[in-house]
């Protein structure tokens, strides 16, 4: 499928592909940047995104690394 951006550079997923991920107005979707392939990665954030992510972090210092990223974003 093919899809235009707008000139805000928004782009319309169709809606075939929201219905089988389970897209609706309001969820938030993961972007990453595949650089090495030129890439855009779009990821839904659903129940069943946060729900496969349960323990995956841990013992990684997620939290600390989350925190001293908010706090130089802060300035602080």
């Amino acid at each position: 499928m093919e899809t235009v951006t707008t000139s805000k550079g928004q782009v319309v997923i169709p809606a075939k592909i929201r219905r089988k991920l389970g897209i609706k107005e309001g969820t938030h979707i993961q972007i990453d940047l595949d650089e090495a392939n030129k890439r855009i990665i779009l990821t839904p954030v659903t129940r069943e995104y946060v729900d496969g992510l349960r323990g995956k972090y841990k013992g990684t210092g997620l939290m600390k690394a989350l925190k001293a990223e908010k706090e130089q974003e802060k300035g602080y």
